[in-house]
Parts: C-alpha cells; sequence; structure tokens
C-alpha cells in the first residue's frame, strides 16, 4: 500500500477537498483540453491524471502510456486505473535511450517533474525527442528562487524561477504561458506572484 508523502498525489487517501488534490485534478483538466492522438504522462505517479486525460478525451485520444520511475507506484497506477488504451510503464524520464524504447507521441504532460531532475535542459531535450512533429506538451513546475539555489522541498533539486522556465522552450514553434494559483490558470501578470506555471508548447 503506497503512502501519502505530501508529494505523491493519491485521491483514495485524500479528502475530495484537499487543496493539493484539486491544484492537479485542474492541471489535468487544462491538458485534457489538448491531448490529442498517442499520449505519455510521464512521472505519471498514482495513475489518476491518465485516467482523467482519457475520460475527459476519449474521443481524440487514441492510447494514454502513463510512465513512472517507482515500480511500486507503477504497480498502484496498473492495479486501479490500467483498462482499454490505457498501460503504464516504469521508465526514467533522464534514460537516453527512452525514445527508442517508448517510441513518439502526439501529447507528452509532465507536471511536477523537471523539478526533480538535476539537469533541466537535457529534460527539456528529451520531451522534444519524444513528441512527433507539431506534437503538444504540456508541463508544469513550481517557482523558486532558481536553478543554482537549493529549493526548500526534500525532493526537489531547485524551483525554477518564471524567466528561466520560460526560457526552456526555445526550441519549440509556439509556446503559451499559464500561471496558476489554486485552480485557477490565467496568463502571467507582472504585478502578481504566482506559486507555479504551466507551458503549453507545440513541436
Amino acid at each position: 500500500m503506497l503512502e501519502y508523502t505530501g508529494e505523491r498525489v493519491i485521491p483514495e487517501l485524500m479528502k475530495p477537498d484537499n487543496g493539493l488534490l484539486l491544484e492537479h485534478c485542474a492541471r489535468y483538466y487544462l491538458a485534457s483540453m489538448y491531448a490529442h492522438g498517442r499520449v505519455l504522462d510521464i512521472a505519471c505517479g498514482t495513475g489518476y491524471g491518465s485516467k482523467m486525460l482519457l475520460d475527459y478525451s476519449r474521443n481524440k485520444i487514441s492510447e494514454v502510456v502513463g510512465a513512472d520511475i517507482d515500480e511500486k507506484t507503477v504497480a498502484y497506477a496498473s492495479m486501479h486505473y490500467l483498462g482499454p488504451k490505457m498501460s503504464f510503464i516504469t521508465a526514467d524520464v533522464m534514460d537516453n535511450e527512452l525514445v527508442s524504447k517508448l517510441g513518439t507521441f502526439d501529447t507528452i504532460v509532465s507536471f511536477e517533474t523537471i523539478e526533480h531532475v538535476r539537469d533541466d535542459q537535457f529534460f527539456i531535450e528529451q520531451m522534444h525527442s519524444l513528441l512527433k512533429s507539431n506534437g503538444t506538451l504540456i508541463l508544469s513546475t513550481p517557482f523558486g528562487e532558481g536553478r543554482d539555489y537549493p529549493s526548500g522541498s526534500p525532493f526537489h533539486y531547485f524551483q525554477l524561477t518564471p524567466e528561466e522556465f520560460k526560457g526552456l522552450f526555445h526550441h519549440f514553434s509556439n509556446v503559451k504561458f499559464y500561471f496558476q494559483s489554486g485552480v485557477m490558470f490565467e496568463p502571467p501578470q507582472e504585478s502578481r506572484h504566482y506559486p507555479l506555471g504551466v507551458a503549453i508548447a507545440t513541436k
């Protein structure tokens, strides 16, 4: 049985009005508006979000692959959410052979993942390589002091500044940025501070 740590979202162990759960579900709902074709949910965690993508965009999606580095979490996702058009695998987002192992995708969703790896530039290169031409990446991360400073979280190597976050996507043909506060998303406004950013990038 998985335990709720404050970092891993497990809906079955959380109250329906839990703020973290609502924020995560809001991001998956936003992503479902763009999800199409073959979809990869990288660092999918317990799999509830992968299932949300399929439920909300079933007519646009041919397949959802949920991938996570933790074998126990993947086993949990497979037990609770496996079904037609849905599969879960153990995979490391920083694996140099990931593209040859998984193939390419029309849509990639990656929520609160990039702050967990040492090399954010390589992470973005991986996302770009995994996308088909004209594919869509929906990525989010919490904001902080920047990649050169330790974050306050024991699970994160760093937390990017909004400017660093925006600078990651120069290989993409088109990018839209939204900042999230609670369950609400809006275009960035200089007069406001936001805890988290979302990028919707087209290859």
